[in-house]
């Protein structure tokens, strides 16, 4: 019942943008599964569901996994109008920015959720991203480039 239940949770975040507990528990219910607040509170818990914003700019559930493309936009947008270089020595690539810009920029690639990169630090213009490999810093060092235009 447990599975069916978390499935169907799954399908109605992605189906609706719900918002509270009591919506989720209303929208389960219509959907024939009789629980109660506290059994919907332990099962965000289990599925460790975030509320994230909607295109619409409202909270909403979500299992934060999904591929947010308004996100990706934002950073190719971002690293197009704010990265000054991007360089790589060894498994390190690091890319220098405007003043005041790297934070973001990271932030957005973190969002991206490349394979090969292993973690980034950002300071005030400059980003370092950790990745599994020399080759793999030359590729991302390429694509990057690629996207700045």
């Amino acid at each position: 019942m447990k599975t069916r239940r978390h499935a169907k949770i799954l399908e109605l975040i992605s189906q609706f943008d719900i918002d509270t507990q009591d919506e989720l528990l209303r929208r389960l219910r219509e959907s024939g599964f009789e629980v109660t607040q506290a059994t919907v509170s332990r099962d965000i818990k289990e599925l460790r569901l975030v509320k994230t914003l909607s295109a619409e700019g409202q909270y909403k559930y979500s299992t934060g996994k999904e591929e947010n493309k308004d996100i990706s936009s934002k950073f190719y947008s971002l690293l197009k109008d704010s990265a000054v270089s991007i360089n790589c020595t060894g498994n390190l690539v690091i890319i220098k920015t405007l003043t005041g810009m790297a934070q973001a920029v990271c932030v957005a690639m973190d969002t991206m959720h490349w394979e090969a990169v292993l973690g980034t630090l950002a300071g005030d213009d400059t980003i370092f991203v950790a990745v599994h490999s020399e080759h793999a810093a030359q590729q991302l060092v390429a694509e990057l480039t690629r996207m700045m235009g």
